[in-house]
């Protein structure tokens, strides 16, 4: 976001700042003379301007008369005593910087003569009340009149066909202006921090409004933009905290970036069919806003349109959105619901992150990737549908969603993504399927509810401190077809029995089983080579078992097929209800098998 506080840096002063060598000085102000067209032009003294300064018509040297016809560049720059000017009807021109911070000076007089007001000419004059620009004027330079911070009102004539770039930026005491019809343009911060505007009507002449033409206009209360404006520029509206309401007309096309960011007076807005770009940051932090209107004109909601929209109840995305753009509702904390549409293919990073208030949501089919912290933080969300379109879960996208107390991950997914359920605390089981090759690191990690997890033999690989801080886990199985497991990756305390099959205990880190005491079984013939691994800060023991045929199921299962089965744990001691990891189950045809319970 481009913010226009500094004033420009004037490093160009020699010659022009100082009294010219060839100027002639009449009546204490110096003229530099032009012998061909027999005019003068006024020109500096050094900043030694003080008091009321009369400029004449005409002036005589050496018999020959010259007309006075424009105050040059930097004539009065930096003369803080000069209190009043009267320019004759002579003059055509004011230069460039001509009154540049004339601090004293309270009164000016603009003659219908003047055709041009040049860039910086009245800046820093911060004693100036009022100022009349006459009809003959077509064009005012940029920053021509920053810094009045005195001047309260503003004329401008129906000649001016554009506000330039800052024209009026920082005249913080300025209450109102009337913009003429002749105008079409209002330019880049053209009235930037003029915090005591509020109320302006843009005429119909007007087709563009420029990047950050009202930033910071605090006072602002309402506007008027008319039917003949195309586009809002980038940072327009950016911070006018009084605004309650405004009105898009048709005509426009485009919503610059951050237009009306931080408009936090606004409550209701309509953004009509003919929008076809958002910028991103276009309605962040407009935390007064509870409903507002996408059209279908709209196809791609950018990056953080609505972010911080803490009032926002609730919003209808149209069909015609195919991407929902990176933080693009973070932290709409009153958002409760909403709806995506099948037109979705895509959910950007921390899309819905911090969106406290949300309780459920629906993913459609189209969907085939969900963004790093999508939905990071919403506390509240219960339930959550990934549908098997989806081929990849970003990092941390579910991070402390401690309201979930499910999700199906589907077959469309091969790998989880580095803290995708990270604080989960809410998650009690999980299903990982067979498609899955990786769980990243910190997948699951403060998962603390979680009593139960399969992990498939299709996984290879399990990241570091994949399970950790996962409290009521007490039995987790590790299939053959893992390769490598990361450092704390099983830091639960509440486990008493890990069931390895992993032959080569290389391939686990040595600091897997930190501060764990539980009986790690391990396939049989492995004892010595997992005790001889010397694995960092783990009290517990290694029991050798044979791992062939253990099937995994749920109780229901068994409970189905065993009818009046019995059940033993791994000790032969009979139980009367199924444990959490593997039990034999004796059929009453005498048949038996391990099993491990999910």
């Amino acid at each position: 976001m481009k913010h226009l506080y500094q004033r420009l840096l004037i490093s160009v002063l020699l010659i022009t700042c100082v009294f010219s060598a060839n100027a002639e000085e009449i009546d204490g102000i110096a003229y530099v003379l032009d012998n061909n067209t027999k005019t003068a032009s006024v020109t500096s003294k050094g900043g030694t301007y003080a008091g009321d300064i009369v400029i004449p018509e005409t002036i005589t040297v050496n018999d020959v008369v010259y007309a006075v016809t424009s105050i040059r560049r930097m004539a009065f720059y930096n003369c803080t005593g000069l209190t009043s000017v009267t320019i004759p009807n002579s003059v055509t021109s004011i230069g460039e910087m001509a009154f540049y911070d004339c601090s004293s000076l309270t009164s000016i007089t603009i003659p219908n003569s003047v055709t041009s007001i040049e860039q910086h000419a009245f800046s820093g004059c911060s004693s100036l009340t009022s100022i009349a620009i006459p009809n003959s004027v077509t064009s005012i330079g940029n920053e021509a009149f920053r810094f009045c911070t005195g001047l309260t009102s503003v004329t401008i004539s129906n000649s001016v066909t554009s506000i330039g770039k800052c024209t009026f930026a920082n005249c913080s005491s300025l209450t109102s202006i009337t913009i003429p019809n002749s105008v079409t343009s209002i330019g880049e911060g053209a009235f930037f921090l003029c915090s005591g505007l509020t109320s302006i009507t843009i005429p119909n002449s007007v087709t563009s409004i420029g990047e950050a033409a009202f930033e910071a206009c605090s006072g602002l209360t309402s506007i008027t933009i008319p039917n003949s404006v195309t586009s809002i520029g980038e940072s327009a509206f950016y911070e006018c905290s009084a605004l309650t309401s405004i009105t898009i007309p048709n005509s426009v096309t485009s919503i610059g970036r951050g237009a009306f960011y931080y408009c936090s007076g606004l409550t209701s807005i309509t953004i009509p069919n003919s929008v076809t770009q958002l910028g991103d940051l276009a309605f962040a932090y407009c935390n007064g806003l509870t409903s507002i209107t996408i059209p279908n004109s709209i196809t791609f909601i950018d990056y953080g349109t609505f972010e911080s929209c803490s009032g926002l109840t609730s919003i209808i995305i149209p069909n015609s959105v195919t991407s929902i753009g990176g933080g693009a509702f973070r932290d709409c904390s009153g958002l409760t619901s909403i709806t995506i549409p099948n037109s979705v293919t895509s959910i950007g990073d921390q899309a819905f992150k911090g969106c406290s208030g949300l309780t459920s949501i629906t993913i459609p089919n189209s969907v085939t990737q969900i963004g790093i912290w999508a939905f990071a933080y919403c506390s509240r969300l219960t339930s959550i549908t990934i549908p098997n379109s989806v081929t990849q879960i970003g990092e941390y996208a579910f991070e402390d969603c401690s309201g979930l107390t499910s999700i199906t991950i589907p077959n469309s997914i091969t790998s989880i993504a580095q803290g995708a359920f990270y604080g989960c605390s809410g998650l009690t089981s999980i299903t990982i399927p067979n498609t899955v090759t990786q769980i990243g690191a910190c997948a699951f990690e403060c998962c603390s509810g979680l009593t139960s997890v399969t992990i498939p033999n299709s996984v290879t690989s399990i990241g570091e401190g994949a399970f950790e801080f996962c409290w009521s886990l007490t039995s987790i199985a590790i299939p053959n077809s893992v390769t490598s497991i990361g450092v704390y990756a099983l830091g639960c305390s509440g486990l008493t029995s890990i069931y390895c099959n992993i032959s080569n205990p290389a391939c686990i880190n040595d600091s897997t089983f930190w501060n764990l005491s539980s009986t790690v079984y391990v396939p049989i013939g492995t004892k010595e080579a997992y005790e001889s691994r010397g694995f960092q800060n783990f009290y517990g023991t290694f029991e050798e078992m044979d791992m062939t045929g253990i099937e995994e199921t749920t109780i229901s299962k068994i409970d189905k097929a065993a009818r009046k089965g019995e059940y033993y744990n791994l000790q032969g001691q009979r139980i009367n209800k199924p444990e959490r990891g593997v039990i034999i189950v004796k059929y009453s045809n005498g048949t038996s098998r391990k099993v491990m319970m999910k």
